[in-house]
């Protein structure tokens, strides 16, 4: 059975490949699973059909026979458990892969994400100028954090992982900030990831959505 995702009718990223169901995407990519995807307008989002799904209404969902998901660590996880490659098959590495996809959306995205709100949203509050550099340096001490349990290796914790796709993902948002440059292990890092042929398909296919969006 082909599961039913859904993603932004317009993006607000423009394409760049940051919207929520591109995890969601490149998870599906590498375990060779095809879907159908949904678009949903903002308007559409909120709606009853919808939020009967994804009750804080956002994106993505995940429909597949009878069931129905919302939260794309939550999918990803659902897809990697479901699918060969995303997981490993010894137990205690798994079970690290799995702990690499919690600490990427628990403690490595959130000063990212307030960095994101500090920008787009507050750019014109009076506290800006301050704050910024307050946020910056909260994600400065978890990527150094992350750069020295990296290292050299390739990947988190041997190979590629549910728990990669999810960290990678995390710090793409970092791309135009300058904070990764930084930390050419971590730069380094992301664009392996992004190097990755089912990375590539994903983003294709979500870009291609924007660019009809935006000639509509």
């Amino acid at each position: 059975m082909i599961p039913t995702i859904t993603a932004f009718e317009r993006s607000p990223d423009g394409g760049r490949g940051l919207a929520r169901d591109m995890q969601v995407r490149w998870a599906l990519e590498e375990v060779g699973q095809a879907c159908d995807v949904r678009l949903v307008s903002f308007g559409g989002m909120k709606q009853p059909a919808h939020v009967a799904i994804s009750p804080f209404g956002n994106i993505p969902t995940y429909e597949e026979g009878n069931l129905a998901l919302f939260e794309s660590g939550a999918i990803v996880f659902h897809i990697a458990e479901r699918h060969a490659g995303l997981l490993p098959d010894d137990a205690n590495a798994r079970a690290r892969a799995i702990a690499w996809m919690f600490a990427a959306f628990s403690t490595v995205e959130p000063p990212i994400l307030e960095r994101t709100t500090a920008v787009i949203l507050e750019r014109d509050a009076p506290w800006h100028d301050e704050r910024l550099p307050l946020v910056d340096d909260r994600i400065r001490k978890r990527l150094a954090e992350l750069s020295r349990r990296l290292g050299d290796s390739e990947w988190l914790d041997g190979a590629f992982s549910a728990g990669d796709l999810v960290m990678v993902g995390v710090l793409r948002r970092l791309n135009r900030s300058g904070l990764l440059n930084e930390f050419p292990n971590l730069a380094a890092y992301v664009a392996r990831g992004e190097a990755r042929p089912a990375f590539k398909r994903a983003f294709d296919a979500q870009l291609a959505v924007a660019m009809a969006g935006s000639n509509g």
